[in-house]
This record gives C-alpha cells, sequence and structure tokens, in this order.
C-alpha cells in the first residue's frame, strides 16, 4: 500500500471526525454514515482496496462486483470507527472536549483500523481479487481440467494449509465452496488447472476433512467462502459483521427482497449502505456506453460460439448444451442481439450482457418453469429460471425445430 494513500485517508478521517463532533443530540445518529464527509472517507478507503488489484486481469463485471464489496466492507469497517469514536466527543466530567483534543484522542482508532489493520486487509482483498479473476477463466473450461491446490512450499506456510497442497478435484466440487484461498489473513496460497490424465483426484470426503483440519482456528468459519463464485473480496461475515449477514438479504444487496426491519445500528448502517450504493449505480449510459457494449459482446460471440454446418449447409454460430433436466438448448448470435435490444435503456445493461457472455456457466442448471404462447409468433415460448453469482436470471427458448435461447433478463 502507497504512503500517499494513507496519507489521504488519514486527512479523510480528520475531516469525518469533524463531521462526527458537529453531530447533535447524546446519542449515536447512525445516519452520519451517509453524509458527504463519511462518504468520501469510504470511497478512499475503497479506493486502497481496489488499488490492491489494479492491474489483476478480469472481466468488468467482476471488478465492478469486487469493487462494490470492497465499499460495503469499507462503509462497515467505517462504523465501527464512528461508533468507537463517539464516546471520546465527552471528557472524564462529562463535559463536551475541544475539537483538537477529541482528534487527538481518535488518532489512536486512525492508526489501528486504517494502517495496523489495513494491511492484513489490504493483502486479503489483493489474493481474493487475484483468486476471483482465477475463478472466472476456471469456469471457462468447467470441469474439462481438475483444480489442484498449491501452497508456496516454503518456511512460511502454515502446517496446516500444508497438508491442502495437492488436494486435486473437479472445479464442480463443492471443496472449493468452502476452502478456496485465501484461506486466512496473509494467505499465499493458490489453486491451478492441471490435466486429469496426470492426477487422480482426491476424495471428496478426505479432501473436506483436510480443508476442516486446516480451517480449525477459523471458529467463525469467515475465510470459507469462494471469492470468484461469489463474486466478493471479503464474505458477507467478516470482522465488521455478524454470523446473520451470511444469509441476510440485505447483506446480499437484495434490499427490496429483505425479509426483516433492521433491528441494531450495525445492520441499520448496511442497509443505508447498499441504499447508497445502488443509488450511486442507478446512472444511464450514454448512447456511445451502449455501443461499445453491443460490440463487445457480439465480439466476444464470435470468438467463443462454435461455428458448425446447418442442415441447409450454411455456417452458424450456435452453441448447444444439455440442461440438468435432460434439455437441449441452442444457443447462437440471435441471443445476445435480442438480450441487448430488451435491455439497451435500462441501467442494468452493462451487467446484463456480461452475465448473457457467462450463459455457459449458468445455463446447465437452468429449470423449466412455464410455457408462453408467442402473441406475434406461429411458435411458444419456454421460459427457464437460472442462478448465477446469486443472480436470478430468466430467459426465454422458440419451441420451434428445438429449443433456440432467445433473450434474457436479470431479476
Amino acid at each position: 500500500m502507497k504512503d500517499e494513500l494513507r496519507e489521504e485517508l488519514r486527512k479523510k478521517f480528520a475531516k469525518m471526525m469533524s463531521a462526527l463532533f458537529k453531530q447533535k443530540g447524546a446519542n449515536f445518529d447512525i445516519n452520519i454514515i451517509a453524509s458527504d464527509e463519511a462518504q468520501d472517507f469510504i470511497n478512499t478507503h475503497t479506493s486502497v482496496l481496489d488499488s490492491s488489484f489494479q492491474k489483476v486481469e478480469m472481466s468488468d463485471l467482476m471488478r465492478q462486483r469486487l469493487t462494490r464489496s470492497n465499499y460495503i466492507f469499507s462503509g462497515m469497517k467505517t462504523f465501527h470507527e464512528l461508533n468507537e469514536a463517539f464516546p471520546s466527543l465527552l471528557d472524564e466530567n462529562g463535559n463536551k472536549k475541544t475539537f483538537e483534543r477529541f482528534l487527538n484522542d481518535v488518532r489512536k482508532i486512525d492508526e489501528t483500523y486504517n494502517s495496523n489493520y489495513l494491511r492484513a486487509e489490504y493483502n486479503f482483498v489483493q489474493a481474493s481479487a487475484e483468486m476471483a479473476a482465477k475463478w472466472e477463466k476456471f469456469m471457462e473450461d468447467g470441469d474439462h481440467y481438475y483444480l489442484q491446490y498449491r501452497t508456496q512450499h516454503d518456511n512460511k506456510v502454515r502446517p496446516e494449509h500444508a497438508s491442502l497442497d495437492r488436494v486435486t478435484l473437479p472445479a464442480s466440487d463443492s471443496f472449493w465452496e468452502s476452502y478456496y484461498p485465501p484461506n486466512g489473513w496473509n494467505c499465499r496460497c493458490t489453486v491451478v488447472q492441471v490435466l486429469k490424465r496426470k492426477y487422480e483426484p482426491t476424495p471428496h470426503d478426505e479432501a473436506m476433512s483436510l480443508g476442516e483440519d486446516a480451517l480449525q482456528t477459523d471458529k467463525k468459519g469467515i475465510f470459507r467462502f469462494n471469492s470468484g463464485k461469489e463474486q466478493k473480496t471479503v464474505p458477507d461475515y467478516n470482522p465488521y459483521t455478524i454470523k446473520r449477514c451470511r444469509d441476510c438479504d440485505i447483506a446480499k444487496g437484495k434490499i427490496k427482497l429483505a425479509r426483516f426491519v433492521p433491528e441494531n445500528e450495525l445492520c441499520e448502517a448496511c442497509r443505508i449502505l447498499h441504499q447508497l450504493r445502488e443509488e450511486g449505480e442507478q446512472r444511464r449510459l450514454t448512447s456511445e456506453e451502449r455501443r461499445t457494449i453491443q460490440e463487445s459482446v457480439l465480439t466476444w460471440a464470435d470468438r467463443h460460439l462454435p461455428r458448425i454446418t446447418m442442415q441447409d449447409g450454411t455456417q452458424a454460430a450456435r452453441l448447444t448444451v444439455e440442461t440438468k433436466e435432460g434439455i437441449e438448448l441452442h444457443i447462437g448470435k440471435k441471443f445476445f442481439t435480442e438480450t441487448f435490444s430488451k435491455c439497451k435503456n435500462s441501467r442494468r445493461v452493462a451487467e446484463t450482457m456480461e452475465v448473457a457472455t457467462h450463459v455457459n456457466n449458468w445455463i446447465r442448471d437452468a429449470e423449466q418453469i412455464r410455457i408462453e404462447p408467442g402473441r406475434h409468433h406461429d411458435f411458444n415460448f419456454v421460459v427457464f429460471k437460472a442462478t448465477y453469482n446469486n443472480q436470478e436470471i430468466e430467459f426465454k427458448a422458440k419451441e420451434t425445430e428445438g429449443l433456440i435461447v432467445y433473450m434474457m433478463r436479470l431479476i
């Protein structure tokens, strides 16, 4: 982490403390998290974490999701800093301190959170982002290769992590949901693809047992997540949140689907942060930005859709897959053009088209949910539902000569 970034964070911390100092009332007002000063600090902290993977190659969607994760993590951390600083506003006699004395007293909070803790957090986010980018590439190949756990093979490797070295399993094995690196602060473990013909897979139960032993000191299970699969640098349950966050709709960014009203300041802070993040992303793209998205998606389709010979002898780009229900689906370039046509004016057009390019990763798990009559066509549409990285997807397939995937949308 660069010294100038740390100094910038220090300045923003002082400005945020100035806003806290001006707060009225005897109780901590959680809404300060939405103040300009607090948001400026949170965004700066987010930028520090983002800088750790600035040069790592990944898709635009993955980078957007990881940055979003950093923002929420930074915001929840800031909530703790503000909450911890609030009692320092008063002296031992209950009188309000001068700002200079107050700021001097809370400098230790800044040093603890934004120097000591931040070093480990920066390294963890960097490792998470690098592994998320790797996972994205692994998913393009599916189970054509095995994935193999690797340590750095030096005297700094933790013994409990060393036992995981050479664990070999398909990418689809649930082992990778809990024991995909990093598996702790400053963990340097990684995962590589290996040829199936060269390695025997580790028995699943044996691998899970080794993983459990390796993370036995992680009593809260904070590190048991897959940054690539969840598209997050830090899990929802981390040092600044609570166990309940693992299954909370608000923590997952689904504010409108939240099943409960925040009952404490921490949950309310989370809700405010997700609301602010959502509002910040609700910007309509320019026509030039939309055109760039369309061109990049069509270029992707040209490169990745297999060329086949149709019955009439013509060449076409088409991917054929079979769902877990045994339904054969055909995906052509039309799928991308129709999807773009339907969502080009949506604020989620970039996200939608990015998910579309990962169709090979989610379509096999799709489930048929209904059949719709074609109002302006002489065929029906078969509607399916799928989930990809906690995002629900609905898509339609034309019921003509086989099922041809027509378009999709995020729901």
